[in-house]
């Protein structure tokens, strides 16, 4: 089989190499627009967690942690003069440019031909058996294979932009700082013994006001933020204890996570797509890197299950990416949706409740208490320093009323909605203002595009949201807590104690309810 892979990053050099490995017979070549020792962008991280399909299928990337790596096991976070930790997250962080060459050096040791400076279209590689596109987020394959592989863009409203540092962190380091222009934050980690990536979030008002979109997007490739680079190394200067921020075509972006419903096509010829050609998840989850180096050992794999059978081969190589990619993405948009609102949580939380809510923001309490015990035992203590019970025992007083503890009874009305909080006599829910209304019923939209900032009726003792998805409800009751100040209920369809006891802990309500 004659094999063309388009993009020598990552995903395409380890598909080579593993594909050569398990076929000799195969003639494989990648082409690859950029130099060989060309890279943008500073260092990849790894969770250890999530290696062992790319370890099984080849010992390269192993290897390559393990000689030239940085590993940890810990996550810091600094806001407000405090900084927190939480231990139970191994990661690995390696060097851009020292993968690339390694895995170049692999391919090449495997027998692909490897083109560098060369750019090729659809059209160029009509004479292939299978292409497969592994050029990245803005492939140019997808791009001429049209619509119908059903390839969906959501763009992130937060803003982020990627330095390097010469400041060493010492593990994955979130830090959080207010200047004169709003909340700004970095992702942190060191890749080298000299080095770390440097990657910093905010949201747009924040980005405007410092004047931080005055950079002329038309300026070409490779070209840096130098003003972005100044305002930052000035705002985190104490952070970094006076170190550089270095440039490599650094310069503001909004994240755009792709979801594309087929990853093949057998026309005009067949092709596979790997990595962000058709999938990204927000760097805060996802490592883009680590997601399609597993594409490569799924389309491997399926190839080598289907020698003479193409059909089949992209068929099964779809079955058997596609769900694990799908449970990134789903993880990856709680995570996304708490980046685009950190500057909120920064505000309204005390640091040991943010940083609670910071890690709990994709996991439960429990599931978080199996990788952290001795960060979530922490959490739970300070709980009980401020309020002197368990959280969901915790007794709630507010405005002349008060409930036992955070666990709450819902009484539906006929028509299923909620209509009522249960108690000696029931407190009535309203979704408009009327007179005699206790509380105020929001109803939590399908999607996060329709959450509004929740309209709250005069005199309502709470704001109570039902409906939705777990995120909109969670996100919509966030919401009306935080802008309004009045106590927020949280009404689930069904009791989850674990899912409640994290909605408390953290903050994202006051009360939960059920539907009796």
């Amino acid at each position: 089989m004659r094999i063309a892979v388009a993009g020598g990053g990552p995903g395409g050099l380890f598909f080579a190499a593993l594909i050569r490995q398990a076929d000799p017979s195969s003639e494989v070549t990648v082409f690859e627009r950029n130099r060989a020792d060309d890279t943008f962008g500073f260092g990849v991280v790894f969770s250890d967690r999530t290696l062992a399909a790319i370890h099984e299928a080849d010992p390269v990337l192993r290897g390559a942690l393990t000689e030239h790596g940085r590993h940890w096991d810990h996550i810091e976070l600094r806001l407000k003069g405090e900084r927190i930790r939480c231990g139970g997250n191994g990661m690995a962080a390696i060097v851009r440019r020292t993968l690339l060459l390694l895995l170049q050096e692999r391919a090449r040791s495997l027998g692909a031909d490897l083109r560098f400076s060369t750019e090729v279209t659809l059209d160029d590689l009509a004479g292939y058996d299978l292409v497969v596109a592994a050029d990245g987020a803005s492939s140019k394959i997808r791009e001429a294979l049209g619509p119908g592989l059903g390839s969906e863009v959501e763009t992130a409203a937060a803003k982020f932009i990627w330095f390097g540092t010469d400041h060493l962190f010492d593990g994955l380091t979130f830090v959080h700082e207010r200047g004169p222009d709003g909340v700004f934050a970095v992702h942190g980690y060191p890749i080298s013994d000299t080095m770390s990536t440097f990657i910093v979030e905010t949201d747009e008002a924040s980005w405007r006001r410092a004047g931080l979109d005055a950079f002329d997007e038309g300026q070409p490739a490779g070209v840096s933020d130098t003003r972005s680079k100044a305002y930052l190394e000035e705002l985190f200067a104490e952070q970094i204890e006076g170190g550089r921020l270095l440039t490599n075509n650094s310069r503001w972006g909004s994240f755009r996570t792709r979801r594309t419903r087929h990853w093949h096509t057998p026309a005009p010829r067949p092709v596979a797509l790997l990595g962000d050609a058709v999938h990204t998840a927000h760097f805060s989850v996802g490592s883009g890197t680590k997601m399609a180096m597993e594409d490569a050992v799924a389309l491997a794999r399926a190839l080598a299950a289907h020698p003479g059978d193409l059909g089949a081969a992209l068929a099964g190589y779809e079955r058997a990416a596609q769900p694990p990619v799908r449970h990134i993405q789903d993880s990856a948009r709680p995570s996304l949706a708490w980046w685009e609102s950190f500057g909120r949580y920064y505000d309204a939380l005390e640091p040991w409740q943010f940083a609670y809510h910071f890690l709990s923001r994709s996991i439960s309490d429990a599931r978080l208490a199996r990788r952290a015990p001795d960060f979530v035992e922490w959490a739970h203590r300070r709980w009980r320093g401020l309020h002197g019970a368990a959280p969901l025992e915790t007794r709630f007083e507010s405005e002349g009323w008060s409930a036992p503890g955070r666990l709450l009874d819902v009484v539906p009305g006929p028509d299923g909605a909620p209509a009522a909080v249960r108690g000696t006599t029931d407190l009535p829910l309203s979704a408009v203002p009327l007179p005699g209304a206790w509380g105020a019923l929001l109803e939590a939209p399908d999607t996060e595009a329709d959450l509004p900032h929740p309209p709250i009726a005069t005199g309502a003792a709470l704001v109570a949201v039902h409906g939705g998805t777990a995120l909109t409800r969670t996100r919509l009751c966030e919401e009306a807590r935080m802008r309004t100040g009045r106590p927020a209920l949280l009404i689930e369809p069904e009791l989850d104690r674990d899912r409640a006891l994290t909605t408390v802990l953290s903050g994202r309500a006051d009360l939960v309810g059920v539907l009796a």
